[in-house]
């Protein structure tokens, strides 16, 4: 997977691992305004607005955000995105190929239900260890930084304390079940779909394995996972930042969605998760692809020196 040619030694757990969560680092401080962008829409409807602010549209929102809350507004929860990516990353993405091969036995050109499966697999894994930090970074996000509105925390080990003594473990982990929903979809049509249009290219060699081909694979691969997991998403997104007692469950905050405002609510922010994952997809995977490259060379000079 993601430029791997046969000749290449194909690098360890450890080096896919760590240039994953690096590569997704990079990816998330270049889109955060969109993801933010994204949040502010999906949750938009859900609870009564500040009179004079309503948001329309990703651009139009980033605008209004950095109109009224100043830009710095828009990086609201990047110290808990950084810790998800570092967590999350590393997992779903770098331990793809692993599992994948575990599942094979080892055997080449795996089938499309292997490889759905091990983007299952390490997407449910991946939110399970991860799944406070995206609790934080999600209500940092939605978190208006207004005068005269009261914000719900100051600073993100506060949020984490904050969460806890208020909530218990529960809150720290509230939404997992539609994360994992929405990760092992993400992760499964992500991962799946870059390697078969990356596959498709290459074997009728429309492109060669290099930046272009990556551009494409992400970008296509970022736009079959925003339709597939939209409305997934829009429900994590209004059930971890509610508070305690708003919904009963994520299925609750679903049919409440459905019943309030239409089935044109669970694709809300439609157009900002698109361009956050078609342009998070690229960056991530050209990063993923350097790094991953420059760690191995460098492993190797080590080696060699020894």
């Amino acid at each position: 997977m993601v430029g791997l040619k046969p000749s290449d030694v194909p690098p360890s757990l450890g080096v896919k691992m760590a240039s994953a969560g690096a590569a997704a680092c990079v990816a998330d401080i270049v889109t955060f305004p969109l993801d933010t962008a994204k949040v502010r829409l999906q949750i938009q409807g859900e609870k009564k607005a500040v009179e004079g602010i309503r948001y329309r549209g990703v651009f139009g929102t980033i605008s209004t955000m950095v109109r009224t809350e100043g830009p710095k507004s828009l990086y609201n929860g990047l110290v808990a995105g950084l810790q998800r990516q570092v967590c999350f990353a590393s997992i779903r993405i770098g331990l793809y190929d692993n599992v994948k091969n575990l599942y094979t036995g080892g055997k080449d050109n795996p089938g499309v239900l292997v490889r759905i499966l091990a983007g299952c697999t390490t997407g449910a894994m991946a939110v399970s260890f991860a799944q406070p930090t995206d609790v934080v970074k999600v209500r940092f996000q939605a978190q208006m930084n207004l005068n005269g509105v009261a914000r719900r925390y100051s600073g993100t080990m506060q949020a984490y304390r904050h969460i806890f003594l208020n909530e218990g473990l529960r809150g720290l982990w509230k939404g997992t079940l539609p994360n994992i929903t929405r990760n092992a979809l993400v992760n499964c049509t992500e991962l799946v779909t870059y390697d078969l249009i990356k596959e498709a290219i290459l074997r009728h060699k429309l492109m060669s394995d290099n930046l272009p081909c990556h551009f494409v694979s992400a970008f296509g691969a970022g736009f079959a996972t925003t339709v597939i997991a939209s409305p997934v998403d829009v429900v994590k997104t209004r059930y971890m930042n509610s508070p305690p007692g708003q919904y009963r469950s994520a299925i609750n905050c679903a049919w409440t969605m459905m019943t309030k405002e239409g089935p044109t609510a669970f694709y809300k922010g439609f157009v900002p998760s698109f361009l956050r994952l078609g342009s998070w997809n690229v960056v991530m995977f050209v990063s993923f692809e350097q790094i991953k490259r420059a760690m191995m060379a460098t492993k190797k000079r080590i080696e060699a020196t020894n």
